[in-house]
């Protein structure tokens, strides 16, 4: 049972096993040197100590080598992305041929639907949930628009029931239940970004690909917080960012998956360039156009090195801990700051992210009735890092690689002032 003392607090980050970790990312301090209470790591994570370290090697390769960097650097650049997909095959739970980094998240999504977003005259609608990200709205609504299709006609939103938050996967059921043979993909986000819901991808998959549709997800809020086990999901692509979660520095390239089911399909429709061709003749400039299998094969332009550098400075430390040891310790660290905010002595705030620790990751959605942006204004003055969400929430995620309970803690009693 938890304790709202600091004393107790204290203890748990003493009983850590990956306390540690805190000390190898650059924490952000106040003017008088004191840490920030950073919880805005659903947004930008913070920067890994041994970063810099990782972009000077490349610095100083481009240096010594010039364009002979690319084979003759430490870590040579020509196959420099083929040293990231190991690590994040592994966090997302896919094989290393259905994983790849590269370009930035929508355009993924964009690149994918190329692929997978095949509509006819029929079945041409898309289901995307209520309040998803703008971006994946946007990207659908284009999508839509240019096949030549009403974006009102057809765009299908999941939404939770009136007076709710939360999505049912009944109700995305009986919407493909009752218009699968007019829906040709859908399109789910893993976590919802604004209240922190994590959907059972497996059983969307199941559901979308009953009535022959095609299902993508976004991880953006998933990589690195939740173990989506892409592979075993049966979704056929996914695509999320790596500057949340996985800390790899603000704008920095994204991630892609395409299950191994269509790994060897060279028939699938796509956009093609110079870094998905077969890498063995890449260099023979004449030859005929010639797919590379796998999520390779989605690959446009050779990547920008200084970004994957960042990347691979985060991906190893990812690889030493491992996602279920951090799973572990974001299920205990977001369960006491639950508990914290419970604790507290007001009606004005609920949580709207689901109590299931099985169905959130370390995000908690703060809702305070009879609120404005004030209150994060205030708890910014306090050296609080969140996000407000309009009309009403605020967004705090404890990430487990940096965050202590001894944060969690301190963040809840300046809250309960404020309040």
């Amino acid at each position: 049972m938890y304790k709202p003392t600091l004393d107790y607090a204290q203890q748990l980050d003493k009983e850590d096993n990956l306390a540690h970790l805190r000390a190898q990312f650059h924490i952000p301090k106040d003017a008088k040197g004191n840490d920030w209470l950073y919880f805005t790591g659903n947004s930008l994570g913070l920067q890994p100590k041994q970063t810099q370290q990782y972009i000077q090697q490349e610095l100083d390769d481009w240096a010594k080598y010039g364009v002979e960097g690319h084979f003759e650097a430490r870590n040579p650049w020509m196959p420099y992305h083929e040293f990231l997909t190991n690590s994040m095959a592994n966090i997302v739970g896919a094989k290393p041929l259905e994983v790849v980094v590269m370009n930035t998240l929508t355009t993924n999504l964009h690149l994918l639907m190329v692929s997978f977003y095949q509509p006819t005259k029929t079945k041409y609608k898309i289901v995307i949930e209520s309040d998803a990200f703008p971006s994946d709205r946007y990207a659908v609504q284009s999508q839509l628009k240019f096949h030549g299709f009403d974006t009102e006609e057809g765009l299908i939103e999941w939404k939770p029931r009136e007076g709710e938050e939360l999505l049912r996967i009944e109700d995305l059921e009986k919407i493909v239940d009752e218009q699968g043979d007019e829906i040709a993909l859908l399109l789910i986000g893993g976590v919802n970004y604004y209240t922190g819901q994590y959907l059972d991808i497996k059983r969307i998959a199941e559901i979308g690909h009953a009535k022959n549709c095609m299902v993508g997800v976004d991880l953006a809020h998933g990589a690195g917080n939740i173990s989506p086990e892409l592979h075993d999901s049966g979704v056929d692509f996914a695509a999320w960012c790596t500057y949340k979660y996985l800390n790899s520095g603000p704008g920095s390239l994204a991630g892609l998956f395409v299950h191994e089911k269509h790994a060897h399909n060279k028939e699938l429709p796509r956009f093609a360039g110079w870094w998905n061709h077969n890498k063995e003749t890449r260099f023979n400039m004449r030859q005929p156009f010639d797919v590379m299998q796998g999520a390779e094969g989605w690959q446009l332009s050779n990547p920008p090195i200084l970004s994957m550098a960042a990347i691979r400075a985060s991906l190893d430390m990812f690889e030493e801990v491992g996602m279920e040891a951090l799973r572990a310790k974001s299920e205990k660290l977001t369960g006491y700051f639950e508990y914290l905010i419970n604790q507290i002595d007001t009606d004005r705030i609920k949580i709207i992210t689901p109590s299931n620790p099985k169905e959130r990751g370390c995000q908690l959605s703060i809702q305070v009735k009879n609120a404005d942006k004030s209150l994060h204004k205030k708890l910014t003055e306090n050296n609080i890092i969140t996000d407000w969400r309009e009309p009403d929430v605020i967004r705090c995620a404890p990430v487990p690689m940096y965050n202590s309970f001894e944060d969690v803690y301190r963040m809840v009693e300046i809250l309960k002032t404020l309040l």
